[in-house]
């Protein structure tokens, strides 16, 4: 999960990255010090969350989170502060949850949790100058190459500048590890075959070409299709 950490106060601020980049699955891509900022980086990195102070220099928190609930792709919008007369207006801008600091690190695992579940999965893909926000859902497997990885969906190739060890703790179970450069989709995973020589090969649904399985990680695929 992306989060983007929006206070004013710089402490605040580490001290919320230190807490998430403890967190498997989650990372810290950004941090705003105001309102025009908090939405300038937002839309230039589309977060999966943001963790929100109210008061700010220029448009405060509320205001924030209004404009980002207008976005073709909003965020959730956690608020992180240190005044609890502001909860019901923040309810009504959106917010999903509503934190007082000082933020311990298990409460913030707890909210982010429920976003999470709440929330439908997505990546953040380019191709050929386009950027889109494509469900997790929609992708049929992934493969590493050099520096970025190249993600199949149904209607295309995408490329996406991540590691396979982040996206597997990310999105696990959804993505399932069958090779030290590949990650398929378990919802689209139909099967397994040997060739002649032994090797186990993926089917996946939609694909032409099966993938090859490691043999390290060939059990643990067998045991997520017999569980269906």
């Amino acid at each position: 999960m992306n989060i983007l950490v929006v206070d004013d106060e710089p402490l605040a601020r580490a001290r919320l990255r230190r807490l998430i980049e403890a967190l498997p699955g989650h990372a810290c891509v950004g941090e705003a010090a105001d309102g025009v900022q908090a939405l300038a980086t937002c839309q230039q990195l589309q977060p999966d969350v943001v963790l929100l102070d109210i008061r700010m220099p220029g448009p405060d928190g509320l205001e924030i989170a209004r404009a980002l609930a207008a976005l073709p792709v909003p965020p959730a919008v956690v608020f992180t502060t240190a005044y609890a007369e502001f909860a019901v207006d923040a309810f009504d801008a959106g917010a999903a949850h509503y934190l007082l600091k000082p933020v311990s690190g298990e409460r913030l695992a707890q909210a982010l949790a429920r976003v999470g579940s709440a929330a439908p999965r997505s990546l953040l893909l380019s191709h050929g100058g386009r950027v889109q926000r494509v469900p997790v859902s929609d992708v049929l497997y992934l493969r590493a190459d050099t520096k970025y990885l190249t993600v199949y969906t149904r209607h295309g190739e995408w490329l996406l500048e991540d590691s396979l060890v982040r996206l597997e703790q990310r999105h696990a179970p959804q993505l399932l590890r069958i090779h030290r450069a590949l990650l398929v989709n378990v919802q689209h995973l139909t099967g397994l075959q040997r060739d002649n020589r032994g090797r186990l090969w993926a089917r996946i649904d939609g694909v032409a070409a099966a993938l090859p399985v490691s043999r390290r990680l060939a059990a643990g695929v067998q045991q997520v299709l017999e569980r269906g």
